[in-house]
């Protein structure tokens, strides 16, 4: 089986080429994205996989179906980059990695959470200049603080481990609540206008969208710390922005962005960032940006690889998909 494998960086090859001999899969590696223009490099492969920042619009599927590209193998558990519909109407099999390491990125988000909390980022800054003041890093005890969890999946689950670690009274969001979690579930406006600190870890879909926009960054408290681990278009970005520049936040932690692709995963030090907000964003002290690197972690990248692989494996050897994507799954 050939597989075009698109936005390759090194630690793709370390883990994925070593498990693709051990089930007779053929890589072909392009460090190129997957788009429009590079779509013509899947001609002459059975299956094309890709990741968050590429994407397959109807014209593309169309293409990849005359080209017989069988199925299409996502190195993520979310699925809004691809046209699943146009997918299932050419008989190719969207299949996902649903869940690689839950624990990853709920421990990144923590980590997010202290890292705006205390300005640790801040401080190893200026202490490499030898200024030891601390002025302007004063933080708040978590410990007794409300967290408001918007998504209580595997991810959510494994932030609220942590959460409670701390010693925070948890209130959460899910339109599916889970009875066996210990936690106050509400309607999302109630989180919004209750917690000290909002973590999103739901899904991209039609109505989670600007779940965080004007109207309900406006219920939040006055310096509350918002981390983003999810998917960029929870947020409004231009709201964002808005409730900042009002001290509305006492931090923001994003490891995704509306705007991210061409950008995350990209060194891009020596360009001018055309994008007005994401350079904004990088102006407040208050907040923490990173490049959608919640998920990086040896486990997580070694699941990735081998359940990828697996899912390509299923395709060849016309086994059961158990982890296709099906048209009315919401991502």
């Amino acid at each position: 089986m050939r597989v075009a494998f698109y936005s390759t960086k090194p630690y793709d090859k370390i883990y994925f080429e070593p498990l693709s001999h051990e089930y007779g899969i053929e890589l072909h590696f392009f460090e190129v994205p997957c788009n429009e223009e590079t779509i013509p490099l899947a001609a002459g492969h059975d299956a094309l996989c890709i990741f968050v920042n590429d994407y397959l619009n109807e014209r593309m599927i169309n293409s990849i179906a005359e080209m017989g590209v069988r199925a299409v193998l996502l190195r993520s558990a979310g699925f809004n980059n691809v046209d699943i519909k146009a997918a299932a109407k050419n008989n190719i099999p969207v299949l996902r990695v649903p869940s690689y390491s839950p624990e990853a990125v709920a421990e990144y988000a923590m980590a997010m959470l202290l890292t705006v909390n205390r300005q640790t980022h801040r401080a190893y800054t200026r202490t490499r200049d030898f200024n030891m003041s601390i002025n302007g890093f004063m933080g708040t005890d978590l410990h007794g603080k409300t967290a408001g969890v918007i998504g209580t999946g595997k991810i959510g689950q494994a932030m609220i481990n942590i959460l409670k670690g701390f010693g925070m009274e948890i209130l959460a969001y899910d339109p599916y609540p889970n009875s066996a979690l210990d936690v106050e579930y509400c309607e999302k406006e109630q989180v919004f206008e209750r917690a000290d600190v909002i973590t999103l870890h739901c899904p991209l879909t039609p109505e989670t969208k600007h779940i965080v926009q004007a109207k309900t960054i406006e219920l939040m408290k006055n310096d509350v710390y918002l981390i983003n681990t999810s998917r960029g278009d929870l947020i409004r970005t231009d709201d964002l922005i808005e409730g900042l520049l009002h001290k509305k936040f006492a931090g923001v932690g994003i490891d995704v962005y509306e705007e991210e692709g061409g950008v995350f995963y990209e060194d891009c030090s020596n360009e001018i960032i055309a994008d007005e907000n994401l350079a904004r964003l990088m102006t407040f002290p208050n907040v923490l940006v990173t490049s959608h690197m919640g998920f990086f972690t040896r486990e997580a990248v070694h699941a990735i690889a081998d359940v990828t692989l697996k899912n390509a494996d299923a395709v060849n050897r016309g086994l059961e998909l158990v982890n296709v994507v099906k048209p009315d799954m919401s991502c």
